[in-house]
């Protein structure tokens, strides 16, 4: 069978059982008496192993299958969670997401993780690390071979309301023949016959086991079926090679007794180990207790009555194309509405007015399409936040909130990698050692808060923590000494301009470089990132109490609210979002100070800066007429006013690249259409506040 054509489904699930297992892990760490979130990795565990192996990738399927074998001893209370058992899974999570970051640029998903595999099989023999430290509780139990086939919670709890549903709940144990020469495939012979009947619950061996031939001549199964126990039986013996077939049914109190004894036998087991063969009534098992279709099958005869899934995967590309017809649409929208006003045609305005809506709606629909919850970046922090603490020595608390809210996918698939430089730069900076906190009158653990909300048009992501806060003289102090400041230009400076300085290329206030920081490279990469995307990065900062990064982001890169305003022939776009206000100016007004021009506005004076001289339009010069127009735009707490001719009105327009032939040009950040077919480019306010 091609199994390409299923290899994006398999990336997509793998990357999400992925982060599924690193959460879980997290709470498991928190909690590490709560055995449900054990279940709840358990299964994410097997699925991933089942879906690997099925796709053909044996070391991804291998390494997840050791990890099985620990968290079956976990969730059957025969091995108690320790630190080096969750530093273990954790390496094991980062090797199998790198074999699917191999998976997905086109590899074989192989990787050498025999270090890892040798310490996960240590943990089920029950070796610590150190010969000094205690031994886990699996150190007297039984070799993983040789556990009970007990059932856990859930399994009970499908047999039992398969009983009261009036299914058929049975045990079954099977013997192969001796001389059989492939017991494995005699084994699915069984298998298959079983499932067009009923369901599987669980096996033993496991079924992967069988597969590979790691079973004597005999394994057992409970079964759910319509069938009786003697039918089953006379239909396994038809199967050639099959010496022996005791079929018995189970019903309420006899499957409760059989938990007691399995449950006893287990307990048996965890003080000496079982020397016999595989019982009928009370099999021992391998802490292998999964079997390749019992996650999905199990439930199946179980009328839970649940609600259908109601989302669909959907290709990124597809929501690109539609994005795309819907610009033109609304380009074509705008140009219908110019020609209904011209021609005063009453049925056609009307229909262009109903069209106008209806697009409107669409348009809103295209845009929540496009709309991803901030928690598909949040989601990969704690983990990172936990090993940069354990690095770092720390004690540090993750808290999130706002995790809901929603970002355009251009603007979230850009926002990761700073935000790991703030996340980072506030662990390893922002928190104090646990020394220093206690002598400062602080908790031993720092807290690193990190929220997203809206506000207005825009998304604000903060980074706050309870740390050692900024003190500006250091940073003016290390950026002269860096030669990023002279000592002049740092005694007039602010202290918002002082923390400004934080993001200039080549600073760092660390005194010895490590891994972690140090080479003066993060926050300046934060900074242009975060501007490129139309965003800016606000400071506030307490010396001994902590300091908040509040990153101000657009909800959306593709369509936004602009004035149209025209220079001479030309026509161009700013953002609504950066403008404070519009406003006429006298040129008697206009002053020039230390050679820039500045005009009066709310108190303070602002630089002003002609359009028409910055992009060379030769039919305008405002110089020549008594009053000039201009538009306020602000980035941060700066603010510029530009010269503009005329307003045209405030429009929704479609961003468009410039495309790869033309030059980066200062201050244009993209292009539009209008309506009448002109192209206006769109004004990047950011540029001349800079």
């Amino acid at each position: 069978m091609d199994m390409n054509q299923y290899l994006s489904m398999f990336i997509d699930e793998s990357n999400d059982h992925l982060q599924s297992l690193n959460e879980s892990m997290m709470g498991l760490e928190a909690n590490p008496e709560d055995l449900s979130i054990v279940q709840v990795i358990f299964r994410s565990a097997h699925t991933l192993k089942g879906m690997a192996a099925t796709m053909g990738f044996e070391d991804l399927a291998s390494l997840t299958h050791q990890m099985e074998n620990v968290l079956d001893l976990v969730r059957n209370n025969k091995l108690k969670m320790q630190d080096f058992i969750f530093d273990t899974l954790f390496k094991s999570l980062d090797a199998l997401e790198s074999m699917v970051e191999n998976i997905t640029a086109g590899g074989e998903g192989k990787a050498d993780v025999s270090e890892i595999v040798a310490s996960l099989q240590a943990i089920v023999r029950g070796e610590v690390p150190s010969a000094s430290g205690a031994a886990p509780a699996a150190s007297a139990a039984a070799p993983a071979t040789e556990t009970s086939m007990a059932l856990d919670e859930f399994q009970f709890s499908v047999l039992e309301q398969s009983i009261q549903e009036g299914h058929q709940v049975m045990y079954v144990d099977v013997s192969i023949r001796k001389d059989c020469q492939l017991k494995a495939v005699r084994a699915y012979m069984v298998f298959d016959l079983l499932e067009r009947s009923g369901e599987v619950v669980k096996s033993f061996p496991s079924v992967q086991d069988i597969e590979q031939e790691k079973f004597d001549y005999g394994f057992s199964l409970y079964y759910i079926t319509q069938k009786a126990a003697p039918e089953i039986q006379a239909m396994i013996l038809n199967l050639s090679e099959i010496e022996n077939v005791t079929a018995v049914a189970l019903d309420q109190e006899s499957l409760r007794q059989l938990g007691q004894d399995t449950a006893a036998a287990e307990t048996a087991a965890t003080a000496a180990p079982a020397e016999s063969a595989p019982a009928t009534a009370a099999p021992a098992a391998t802490a292998n207790v999964s079997a390749a279709r019992e996650e999905g099958a199990r439930t199946a005869p179980v009328k839970t009555g649940g609600a259908p899934s109601r989302t669909i995967r959907v290709d990124i590309e597809r929501l690109d194309v539609l994005m795309n017809l819907f610009s033109e649409l609304l380009i074509d929208r705008v140009r219908l509405e110019q020609l209904a006003s011209e021609v005063q045609n009453g049925d056609l305005t009307e229909t262009v007015e109903h069209m106008g809506r209806v697009s409107g709606d669409l348009q809103n629909i295209v845009m929540k399409l496009r709309m991803v919850p901030v928690d598909t970046v949040f989601n990969r922090f704690p983990r990172m936040v936990r090993d940069l603490a354990k690095s770092l020595d720390k004690k540090v608390d993750l808290i999130v909130t706002g995790a809901e809210t929603e970002l355009d996918r251009t603007v979230i698939d850009e926002i990761g990698d700073p935000l790991v430089h703030l996340l980072r730069n506030a662990v390893d900076h922002g928190i104090e050692s646990i020394a220093d906190r206690v002598a400062a009158g602080k908790s031993e653990t720092g807290t690193v808060h990190l929220r997203a909300f809206h506000s207005g048009n825009h998304v604000f992501i903060e980074i706050e923590e309870d740390g050692t806060g900024i003190y500006p003289q250091k940073v003016l102090k290390s950026a002269i000494k860096k030669g990023i400041l002279t000592e002049e230009q740092a005694a007039g400076m602010s202290d918002d301009e002082a923390y400004q300085m934080l993001f200039a290329p080549g600073f760092s206030t660390a005194e010895v470089i490590s891994d972690v920081s140090g080479r003066g490279v993060g926050l300046d990469v934060v900074k242009s990132k975060i501007s490129s995307l139309g965003g800016n990065v606000t400071i506030y900062s307490t010396p001994g109490k902590g300091t908040n990064f509040s990153v101000q982001l657009p909800l959306t890169l593709s369509i936004i609210a602009a004035m149209l305003i025209r220079l001479g022939s030309e026509k161009y776009a700013i953002p609504l979002s950066s403008i404070v206000e519009t406003g006429i100016v006298q040129q008697s007004k206009i002053r020039t100070i230390h050679g820039n021009r500045m005009v009066e506005f709310r108190n303070t004076h602002i630089p002003l800066v002609s359009l028409s001289k910055l992009f060379s339009v030769a039919d305008f010069d405002e110089s020549t007429e008594e009053e000039t127009e201009i538009v306020v735009v602000r980035k941060g707490e700066r603010l510029v006013a530009m010269a503009v001719q005329d307003f045209i009105g405030q429009n929704e327009i479609v961003i468009k690249n410039l495309g790869k032939y033309l030059p980066e040009i200062q201050g244009i950040s993209g292009a539009t259409i209008l309506g009448d077919g002109q192209v206006a480019l769109i004004i990047d306010p950011n540029a001349f506040i800079k």
